[in-house]
């Protein structure tokens, strides 16, 4: 039995024994296949990559984006009762920073208003700290327009009323409070609101960004959006000095507008001097230790991070790079370069044909008097909204660059060529330190990986002012009902219920004004 029992166990080895050679056989013939389908992958990624690069039309980059259908939209979707007529106060606020840090100040502000039901005093422009100059809201935004556009949203009033005190009428005072950094909309509904009862009137200062952007509230977005895309319309002479510049400059045909951050302020900021001669380095360090924290910076390391600026020759060979020849039109919205024509001059042999809003004017005095400051600031934001194609060169706290990106994609999916300064970094080093092969199709391959302004999700730490999809855009056959288009008659049903609030509010009305008054007033 024992010797039956030793063959049948050697009978059943040599089987398995053999069911494993036939399976490590199958298994090498998988392997084998596996090997060559990944490197069948590897050749055609290695073959169409290349190719795919070579035959992309830079032409196409003048039309605008694919939109997928989506439009933009924001009227409300749901009910969106008017501003009653009686409200908790008054709230004045003061937008500090230049021209785009006070444009989002100033939706924070109307959206602050709602929350709290207050009577907005229309916004103050901090022009001395920035500008040096006095423009203001008055000299800047068309006030009529903004009041009436805003109507079925909140009240706004341009000054704060006179109120009797022991027997004169005097100007009310506001209760001043700085409110916190990104404040949430419980704040506002609660501290700020209960000094607005208290006092009657509240004076926020400074204010910018202090309403936390991304909050869970589609109408209070749209909002935004009705505040920044119509709403804030620059004055007629503004309009009409910046619609000169666009006809002039497409009078030949398309254009490209580019806004070249590379002045001191912005390169002290960033920490990026070692590319300065050594006078130029002092100037910098010392307006860093002057206006912002002290931080132990490495350039290299901020450089490789996408920290830095990017250079006017670094603007001009992604250009070259992507495709764009010397014949390609540019209108340049920047500041005081610093550094001069030894950094402009590379970019300038690229791309010759040149404009800014001083050379497109007829005279010098029509600049002096029109085009400075924040006028002249506004008279940039209209030309590179109205470009065929928008390039910022650094869009990191830049509010001039990022409102613009969210303002063309709601005007239509325009173009914008969004550079990736950290994916760029190392390209630039190696051309540097003398590696330049295939330098211009490494640029290629980073630039053909962006969005060039379509539709695409919001993902921190971008900017709702610069994306503000989905919620200010819609669809007419969405797939998920929230998109769906409002109907066409939103504003008539707005302006009933407006009207309907407006007659309940004169029926009842026991003063003359729609803020409730305090003893505090005075």
């Amino acid at each position: 039995m024992r010797r039956g029992g030793d063959m049948w166990a050697r009978r059943g080895g040599t089987r398995q024994l053999r069911s494993m050679k036939n399976m490590a056989s199958r298994l090498s013939i998988v392997a084998v296949v596996a090997v060559i389908c990944i490197i069948s992958l590897f050749s055609m990624i290695w073959v169409t990559g290349p190719n795919h690069l070579q035959n992309f039309d830079v032409n196409e980059l003048w039309g605008t984006a694919a939109s997928s259908g989506w439009r933009p939209s924001s009227s409300p979707r749901s009910h969106w009762p008017p501003p009653p007529n009686e409200s908790n106060g008054y709230l004045r606020v003061r937008c500090n920073g230049g021209l785009n840090q006070q444009r989002s100040a100033i939706c924070n502000a109307v959206l602050a208003a709602r929350i709290m039901n207050a009577t907005l005093v229309l916004p103050e422009l901090d022009t001395n700290s920035f500008w040096h100059d006095e423009s203001g809201f008055h000299g800047i935004y068309d006030v009529e327009h903004f009041i009436k556009s805003l109507k079925y949203d909140v009240h706004i009033v341009e000054s704060l009323p006179d109120v009797p005190s022991r027997g004169k009428n005097r100007k009310m005072k506001a209760f001043q409070i700085k409110p916190p950094r990104d404040a949430s909309v419980s704040w506002y509904k609660t501290t700020a609101l209960e000094k607005m009862r208290e006092h009657g009137a509240i004076y926020l200062t400074p204010f910018s960004h202090r309403l936390e952007e991304e909050i869970d509230d589609p109408e209070y977005q749209r909002l935004r959006c009705r505040v920044n895309y119509h709403a804030l319309r620059f004055k007629p002479h503004i309009m009409k000095l910046s619609s000169e510049i666009v006809n002039r400059i497409r009078s030949q045909g398309h254009f490209m507008a580019i806004h070249l951050r590379f002045e001191m302020d912005m390169l002290a900021f960033a920490g990026c001097v070692d590319i300065f001669t050594p006078e130029e380095q002092k100037m910098l360090i010392k307006y860093r230790k002057e206006n912002f924290a002290e931080k132990d910076l490495v350039y290299r390391e901020r450089r490789l991070i996408g920290k830095c600026p990017l250079t006017p020759e670094e603007v001009g060979l992604i250009l070259r790079s992507m495709g764009f020849n010397n014949s390609t039109r540019i209108y340049l919205a920047a500041g005081e370069l610093f550094g001069g024509d030894r950094f402009m001059n590379p970019f300038r042999k690229m791309f010759p044909r040149l404009e800014n809003h001083s050379s497109m004017l007829e005279t010098s005095e029509k600049l002096e008097e029109n085009a400075r400051g924040l006028v002249g600031s506004a008279v940039d934001y209209m030309v590179c909204l109205l470009s065929d194609i928008f390039m910022p060169t650094y869009d990191g706290p830049s509010n001039f660059a990022n409102n613009l990106m969210g303002h063309r994609l709601y005007y239509g999916f325009r173009t914008t060529i969004q550079p990736n300064r950290k994916a760029l970094a190392s390209i630039f080093m190696d051309r540097e330190e003398g590696r330049t092969a295939k330098f211009e199709e490494r640029i290629r391959e980073v630039m053909l990986n962006g969005q060039f302004g379509g539709p695409h999700k919001r993902v921190h730490p971008e900017s709702f002012y610069t994306n503000s999809w989905p919620e200010c855009f819609c669809q007419m056959t969405p797939k998920n009902p929230a998109h769906k288009c409002p109907p066409g008659n939103v504003l008539q049903v707005l302006d009933s219920q407006l009207q309907k609030e407006t007659n309940d509010g004169s029926k009842s009305a026991t003063t003359p004004n729609r803020t409730k008054m305090t003893a505090n007033d005075a």
